[in-house]
């Protein structure tokens, strides 16, 4: 059972300026905005998925690329037209909002309240059958196949990880000469508190001292096609749960801009965050994923679970409807256009609805304050009331007149703010944790006025491309700045540099008076010695048994690199033991790969053996080792991330690759991010020698648990690894079929 709504509105500014859309929906919705008040010149702007599957929560507007609007210029006192479509199932409770921002950072989405908006046309002395008023518009009707809004909408790709990211194709942006980096900031040693190094490990302990990093902006590696399986955003909340008594109901204000919240408090979110995982909707679990109390099982057997389990949104709308409420109001809040910062704490923030906006018409008449009815209808269905002799006659039932101009005010919801920088092993959909624009823009402000006070405002910013922050709150947080530039000369360069804001306590008091905690300051400086090779050598280490088509893959996939980067600081290295189906050496030969090295093996696969016969063949100890699996997709730019990520004698480089379900593709890509997976590592050699290379004694004809051992000794070598989702990095899914040192059973043995 679907449900579909129209709304045909106009809108009316009183500032002018950049504004931003967003739409927030449960399920589908559209957002159409005319350059006009004419409803011939709509035009889609933001919308929630076309499928039936994608839905938000109230006041999250960040869950799809799509949601988000361009920036729009409108005019001050000049009315616009727009249509929103909107589409409901039989699950969850309906609802859509709408918000807008100045384009500005520091600013906050607003739902738009009745003081912009007006009807198109009144309905409501028009009867049902009246239909002539409804213009007929591009976004509520058929359009053609060669339409503009319908290619917009069907091209979109299958996740928003596909979508375009300048990050993507960084490594085509020249590089900023190092020179010009130096002296911009002061030195200071880099001694970050989270390192270990002779720390005593039990064994698979190091899995506990492994940090995200927070990525701005979004780069959109959240799997939200994939939150129908496994979820791990909602927690338990009154906002989806069944209401069990009538105070749990829909309960609405009833005086002009009055506020209930919507969502809980910043500290009930925190609270319901450190619960243990109680998913509102069932988590699909997958073979391998750690339990609470559990043991990890082999990764290789990880996959989807057998079967989708719904999820148990809530009761439709229309069955609370006889539980509504009118309350008292609380006390007004300003409800003018986007502000910076959070508004004012208001209690009852656990409610359904945060306020309504009638549009400063007041109580209706005859109203009591705090009497319970029904929203849109009288309570008194029943067939008798207490204290009253039974009537035949039916009791007249009156309709209350339709307030067109109540909206409802929501809060935006921001559930980035909840997940911590721990690697939770009971997610794989989630994605890199989100850096706000306030904690990253200031820094890179900052690095640019010194930038440019060293060399005379040669330097002018293009756009932030990328910012990684590493969270210490002891000694200071790392930043890793990947900025557009654009110099004097109109030249773009790119400029991709660590710097550390380091914390520092000014002690400082009056004679005489009680010492004060003093304040921290924040000082950025360069970090001696953390910084990235961009000349390293990558060498991507390959062991392989009797895997002839995926080995060809592999062969093409890297000729694919390097036709496509031109980047010829990279090597492949397959050690071979003693494949049958295949002549590997003969077809790297005929290959266009610039550089590669080839080691044939003999005796059973081991994985562990493999790779470090590989890493012997590197006699360059100032080069990176990539130890990485047969059945992986590279992004183009995964030459260029491992080498920014892995620094000598300080860091390496964990990716987390996305493992794809079967019949899923990279370009449809569906399945689940390998959170608990160390086995593809960029390190450098000299690092990775100092930790006693790959363990071959304990690991010989076994795999699985290697990976976490080798963290283990990373780690307390007094290496930090890096850990981030890396988009487009993909494991295709196999089958296990004569793979390595399995043997096919004949019948009847």
């Amino acid at each position: 059972v679907q449900r579909s709504y129209l709304f045909v509105i106009s809108v009316c500014l009183f500032v002018p300026g950049e504004f931003v859309f967003a739409v927030s929906s449960d399920d589908n919705s559209e957002f159409w905005l005319s350059r006009d008040n004419s409803p011939l010149n709509l035009q889609l702007l933001a919308w929630i998925g076309k499928t039936g599957m994608e839905w938000t929560a109230p006041g999250e507007f960040g869950k799809y690329a799509s949601q988000t609007s361009r920036p729009v210029r409108l005019s001050v006192q000049r009315r616009y037209f727009f249509e929103i479509v909107h589409k409901q199932n039989d699950r969850g409770t309906d609802h859509i909002e709408v918000a807008w921002q100045l384009n500005q950072e520091g600013l906050r989405f607003t739902v738009i309240s009745s003081k912009y908006i007006s009807l198109y046309s009144n309905e409501s002395a028009l009867r049902m059958s009246d239909i002539i008023h409804v213009p007929q518009t591009a976004a509520s009707h058929t359009r053609s196949p060669s339409n503009q809004p319908d290619n917009q909408l069907s091209n979109q790709p299958a996740a928003d990880m596909l979508r375009v990211d300048p990050r993507d194709i960084l490594y085509q942006i020249p590089a900023l000469d190092s020179r010009f980096l130096q002296g911009v900031l002061p030195d200071c040693s880099y001694k970050p508190s989270y390192i270990i190094k002779g720390f005593p490990l039990l064994r698979y302990q190091g899995l506990q001292f492994v940090h995200m990093s927070y990525i701005y902006p979004n780069d959109y590696t959240r799997l939200t096609h994939m939150e129908t399986d496994n979820n791990c955003f909602y927690h338990d909340s009154p906002l989806y749960l069944d209401r069990a008594t009538e105070q749990d109901g829909l309960e609405i204000p009833p005086g002009p801009g009055s506020h209930t919240s919507l969502q809980t408090t910043p500290a009930e979110q925190l609270r319901l965050a450190e619960r243990p995982a109680e998913q509102l909707r069932p988590v699909k679990s997958r073979a391998g994923e750690q339990k609470p109390g559990g043991k990890p099982a082999d990764r290789e057997d990880m996959g989807p679970a057998d079967q989708k389990q719904p999820r148990p949104r809530g009761r439709p709308a229309e069955q609370n409807s006889a539980r509504l409420k009118i309350l008292p109001a609380p006390q007004k809040l300003d409800q003018n256009l986007p502000v910076e910062g959070d508004g004012p704490e208001v209690r009852g923030m656990d409610r359904l609805v945060e306020g309504v906006d009638r549009g400063g018409g007041g109580e209706r008449k005859g109203e009591e304050v705090g009497v319970s009815e029904s929203l849109w209808g009288l309570e008194g269905d029943s067939e008798e009331v207490e204290g009253l002799s039974y009537d035949s006659t039916p009791r007249p039932v009156f309709d209350p007149e339709v307030n067109w101009a109540q909206t409802f005010q929501v809060t935006p919801l921001d559930l980035q703010a909840m997940r911590s920088d721990w690697i939770d092993l009971r997610c794989n959909v989630s994605g890199n944790l989100m850096l706000r624009s306030r904690d990253a823009l200031p820094v890179v402000k900052a690095f640019m006025d010194k930038l440019n006070h060293r060399h005379h405002g040669r330097f002018t910013l293009v756009r932030v491309l990328n910012v990684e922050r590493r969270v210490d709150g002891a000694q200071g947080s790392r930043y890793f700045l990947e900025l557009e530039l654009r110099d004097v000369n109109g030249q773009h360069l790119r400029l991709s540099h660590y710097i550390y804001a380091l914390i520092r306590h000014r002690l400082s008091r009056p004679r005489g008076l009680p010492p004060l905690r003093p304040a921290p300051e924040m000082l950025l400086c360069n970090p001696v010695g953390f910084h990235w090779n961009p000349t390293a050598t990558v060498h991507f280490i390959v062991p392989v048994k009797n895997q002839a088509r995926w080995v060809q893959q592999l062969i093409v996939d890297m000729e694919g690199l390097y036709k496509t980067t031109g980047d010829p600081n990279f090597n492949l290295i397959i050690t071979d033991y003693n494949s049958t189906d295949m002549d590997i050496e003969t077809t790297l030969k005929a290959s266009t790969l610039h550089r590669y090295q080839y080691l044939k093996l003999s005796g059973n696969f081991e994985r562990s053996a493999g790779l470090q016969a590989g890493i012997d063949l590197i006699t360059n100890e100032h080069s990176i080792v990539f130890l990485c699996d047969l059945h992986i997709h590279f992004p183009p730019s995964i030459i260029d991330s491992v080498r920014k990520h892995c620094v000598e004698g300080h860091m390496a480089f964990a990716p987390i690759v996305m493992r794809l379900d079967c019949g899923a593709t990279p370009r449809e890509p569906r399945g689940y991010w390998e959170v608990n997976g160390f086995g593809l590592l960029g390190i450098y050699k000299s690092d990775l020698d100092a930790a006693g290379g790959m363990n071959t004694h304990d690991f010989t004809d076994r795999w699985g648990g290697e990976d976490w051992e080798l963290l283990d000794r990373i780690l307390q070598s007094g290496l930090e690894v890096e850990r981030i989702y890396m988009r487009n990095f993909l494991h295709h899914y196999h089958s296990k079929r004569g793979m390595w040192n399995r043997r096919t059973q004949r019948s009847g043995t």
